[in-house]
């Protein structure tokens, strides 16, 4: 039993790196080498701005992206997809850790590691990628507006007594009041940082415009001694080491409020790693393993933490940098790790130099990237449905909690399906003529004759909660009573139990009308399900039949045998 298990799990886990090794050539390792190293480089500044953006030491962020990436890699599901702490997270990691401290967060991160290795086991991977397109715009704009909000002191320098408001509105508030402080050196680093992000690409695509900002405002903040607040000033000396592994103390009532915000970051970190691996599927013309990917990330999400790591998913920005410097394999998001990990250990000590209005610079990039404005933007030609959906994510987003949108955007996401399942969904009265299912769909379908007094209800679509109601909507049309009705089945895929309840109360109204009920072209599992909820014995076994021209055959039958009597 145990062996059958475990080859099951084996089935849903089965990393890239795995496959991608046999035949793994000299030629694929250079490219991996290459591609690996220079997206190490990319996630240098990042690694360190995410991790000082969500309220933790930088070193955090550098030690998520190392250990967090390199497993993702080994483990994951994707060739090409790098991991590592991602500017989503910002917001909930930022309020988990005012609200439970740096344990809280590790917590949290823990359990939303066992979440995601939980959803791939369920195999729910091909289900979450599909996310409605509204809600993730809207996720994602939201979050993006609110990293901003997060960097406009740093950006500005602004001198600002006590800590700024967590609440979107009062921190706007607090940052227009304390206007008047505004540094002009950080503001420059801020512009700086900016334009040479944005710009240097058309000099050079291989080295990132974030780390040229970064090593030309640190030199000359520390050369010309700019009076701007640097890491060193703020955090102290960075630790340029891993730290031995510890589990962080907790008590069961802080365990049961990080549940819901555990389930945030599995949630996010689940769509947008999915996403991610989209993208680089559609980059590369590859296939990603969904459940694979969950369960690495999950993995990572476990054991990072350990280390004092934050949540980790996959990154969109530095999985396109690694396919377009030629990564071929899991191999070069490994590289990247280890290139991290060597600049921690040589280079650490130097981050503590570098202007906090730099990094939140690149942030400010970060977020108007994630905005998708023109996505947001191009949204509004679509349905007033959509439209609605879309705004009330984004405003849950900025105005309430992350954790509040994220349940919430799962709910409309859901009511969504239901709605468009329902709309797509009916039943209909024929009474005259039916179309003949058996009949070549390359032709014009032939029309099969009803005989009189007989009548079909065809029911298309899922059979469920949601369209249970159709058969009386439906019967209101009629106004001749029949003496036979077929309810035509062939074009349900499942019916659940409300739907099975639903048409026994039917069958049972039409037969104390005198009404005799045939049922025709169940598949197999509307089949069994009739059979084992007694509809055979309810009807009768001979009217239950495999398709409509039996069924009309049986219904001619009853009435010549009415006839005779």
């Amino acid at each position: 039993m145990a062996g059958f298990e475990i080859k099951q799990i084996m089935q849903v886990f089965h990393p890239k790196l795995l496959t991608t090794i046999k035949g793994y050539d000299r030629q694929t390792f250079i490219s991996d080498l290459i591609a690996g190293i220079i997206v190490g480089v990319v996630a240098l500044p990042l690694a360190i701005a995410f991790g000082i953006a969500s309220g933790v030491s930088p070193e955090k962020g550098l030690i998520t992206a190392i250990i967090a990436g390199f497993l993702i890699s080994a483990l994951g599901g994707s060739r090409v997809q790098i991991g590592g702490p991602t500017g989503a997270f910002i917001v909930i990691v930022y309020g988990i850790v005012e609200r439970f401290g740096v344990d809280g967060l590790l917590i949290a991160t823990i359990l939303a590691g066992f979440m995601l290795v939980g959803m791939g086991l369920l195999q729910l991977g091909t289900i979450i990628k599909f996310m409605p397109y509204p809600i993730v715009v809207g996720f994602t704009s939201g979050i993006a507006l609110v990293i901003f909000s997060s960097q406009v002191k740093d950006f500005f320098g602004l001198e600002t007594i006590g800590n700024v408001p967590a609440d979107f509105l009062d921190k706007w508030q607090y940052y227009f009041s304390n206007f008047g402080s505004l540094n002009m050196y950080a503001l420059g680093i801020g512009l700086f940082t900016v334009l040479v992000s944005v710009f240097w690409p058309r000099i050079n695509k291989k080295i990132p415009g974030t780390l040229i900002a970064l090593l030309i405002t640190t030199i000359a903040a520390t050369v010309f001694r700019f009076p701007v607040e640097t890491i060193g000033s703020r955090f102290g000396e960075i630790q340029a080491t891993i730290p031995v592994p510890s589990f962080p103390s907790i008590n069961f009532e802080t365990f049961r409020l990080l549940l819901a915000p555990a389930f945030t970051i599995a949630m996010l970190g689940a769509i947008e790693s999915l996403l991610s691996a989209m993208v680089a599927d559609g980059a590369t013309g590859g296939r990603h393993r969904s459940n694979t990917e969950l369960i690495g990330q999950g993995i990572a999400n476990i054991i990072a933490p350990l280390f004092g790591g934050i949540p980790a998913t996959g990154a969109i920005a530095r999985t396109m940098t690694n396919i377009r410097n030629g990564g071929k394999t899991p191999v070069a998001g490994i590289i990247h790790a280890i290139v991290l990990l060597l600049i921690l250990l040589f280079f650490g000590k130097w981050a503590k130099l570098i202007p906090m209005s730099c990094l939140a610079g690149i942030l400010v990039i970060v977020s108007y990237n994630m905005s998708e404005w023109r996505s947001f933007k191009g949204l509004f030609r679509n349905s007033r449905s959509e439209v609605a959906v879309l705004l009330t994510t984004f405003f849950l987003t900025v105005i309430i909690d992350l954790t509040v949108a994220i349940q919430f955007g799962l709910l409309l996401a859901v009511l969504l399906f239901l709605k468009r399942v329902i709309d797509t969904s009916g039943v209909e009265v024929l009474n005259l003529a039916v179309d003949d299912e058996n009949a070549d769909i390359s032709e014009n379908t032939p029309r099969l004759t009803l005989p009189d007094k007989v009548e079909v209800f065809e029911v298309n679509g899922p059979f469920f909660f949601g369209v249970a109601n159709k058969f009386e909507e439906a019967e209101k049309q009629l106004t001749n009573k029949p003496k036979i009705r077929i309810i035509r089945l062939y074009r349900v895929p499942f019916i659940d139990t409300t739907g099975l309840s639903n048409l026994r109360s039917f069958i049972r109204k039409s037969q104390g009308n005198g009404i005799t009920v045939i049922l025709s072209g169940p598949v197999k599992s509307v089949y069994d399900a009739l059979e084992k909820n007694g509809f055979l014995e309810l009807v009768g076994s001979e009217n239950v039949c495999a398709d409509i021209n039996l069924a009309i055959k049986r219904a001619e039958a009853i009435l010549e045998n009415r006839k005779k009597k």
